[in-house]
């Protein structure tokens, strides 16, 4: 593999983007949102910061900073932002501020960054102490939720705050209590601790199925968490990287043997309609080639990590008149709400959502992986 191809792809993507049309956020440019601060952009400006941090090329962190500059007012607002909504995607590309303060200056991503943390402080929680996914979602705990607000949430203690982290550790140690499948050794997407909602289980509150993608965020979450962490949060630390060990050990049975990546719902390899899925096995990869390069899994899982990577190249990174696409990526999935019971988190559910091209949730992760590949 001429792995080279990717930086070029790299570049395609911003050289055909705009801060209010960004081409990879296939989900809005379809909707016909307004451009407005989100999650998906996000993945992709924190993929290109690593980019940046590894080359050194300017063009890199420029765009970024034009990118995110056109979100970020000089009173620290954010476009398209609503603190009351308490939505737990909107933290995700509040990780980034952090680096453009330190680049550049501008008090206005430092006020930024104190917004976010409002959010923080005010998010409502389970009776566990964990986050409500969304204010729109009572007492539902999803696993992308993880990835969306403890990274944030730990670099903000690292930086700005006391290097507290025993609310971030509590929160992922009752996720490991209550949605981890100890047999299956794999987490169900949602957990409505008050165990009212449709796609609930009376009992347990859990979730129908196993969706690769939120799998994916809560590995990625943890490894990127655990690597915000001050040195001397020994305990805190150790405590993380357990459960980050035993959930990417636990994972390593599911890598198709013949396409070398992860079905879209990991556990029924072979049944009719699954399908080999990009993002989320971008996501894993990184984070099985992370948590190598950190020292907190096995070496072995470099390697790992680099074959679900060649997987996702061979089978989903195409040319069409001269320019890469990476497809193979869910467009979106999620539980519920009431007034929509298709999202009910069974198989038929996530296997029935759009697959499309380029998107940043799977581009995002994608170069995020490839950054750790180039370290190896």
């Amino acid at each position: 593999m001429d792995y080279s191809v990717i930086d070029k792809y790299i570049d395609r993507l911003i050289e055909d983007t705009a801060p209010d049309a960004p081409i990879w956020n296939i989900e809005n440019i379809k909707q016909g949102k307004k451009p407005a601060w989100n999650y998906i952009d996000g993945c992709m400006m924190t993929s290109l910061y690593t980019i940046y941090r590894q080359t050194g090329l300017k063009k890199y962190i420029d765009f970024i900073d034009k990118f995110v500059d056109y979100y970020v007012f000089e009173d620290g607002s954010i476009r398209g932002y609503d603190l009351e909504t308490y939505n737990l995607d909107n933290l995700n590309e509040g990780r980034v501020l952090f680096d453009l303060y330190s680049e550049t200056g501008k008090e206005k991503y430092k006020k930024a960054i104190e917004l976010l943390y409002k959010q923080i402080l005010g998010q409502p929680r389970t009776g566990t102490g964990n986050f409500w996914h969304k204010k729109i979602y009572p007492n539902q705990v999803w696993l992308d939720g993880l990835y969306m607000a403890q990274v944030f949430y730990t670099r903000y203690q690292t930086e700005l705050g006391g290097k507290d982290y025993s609310d971030i550790v509590k929160q992922f140690r009752a996720v490991y209590d209550n949605m981890y499948d100890r047999q299956k050794r794999l987490y169900y997407h949602g957990w409505d601790w008050s165990k009212t909602a449709f796609w609930a289980d009376k009992t347990t509150g859990l979730s129908k199925s196993f969706w690769l993608r939120s799998v994916g965020w809560y590995t990625v979450g943890l490894v990127d968490a655990i690597s915000y962490f001050d040195n001397s949060a020994i305990e805190a630390k150790a405590e993380l990287v357990n459960i980050f060990r035993e959930t990417i050990e636990g994972l390593e049975q599911y890598i198709d043997p013949v396409g070398h990546m992860f079905y879209q719902v990991p556990d029924q390899m072979g049944r009719e309609g699954n399908y080999l899925e990009t993002s989320g096995s971008a996501m894993i990869s990184y984070a099985m080639m992370k948590g190598a390069r950190l020292g907190y899994v096995d070496k072995k899982f470099a390697a790992l990590g680099k074959e679900v990577f060649d997987g996702i190249c061979n089978k989903y990174l195409t040319t069409t008149d001269g320019k890469l696409n990476l497809g193979g990526i869910c467009l979106v999935a999620g539980l519920g709400p009431e007034n929509n019971p298709r999202r009910n988190g069974t198989f038929e559910y996530y296997i029935s959502e759009p697959v499309v091209e380029n998107d940043a949730k799977g581009t995002g992760p994608f170069v995020m992986a490839y950054t750790e590949l180039k370290q190896l």
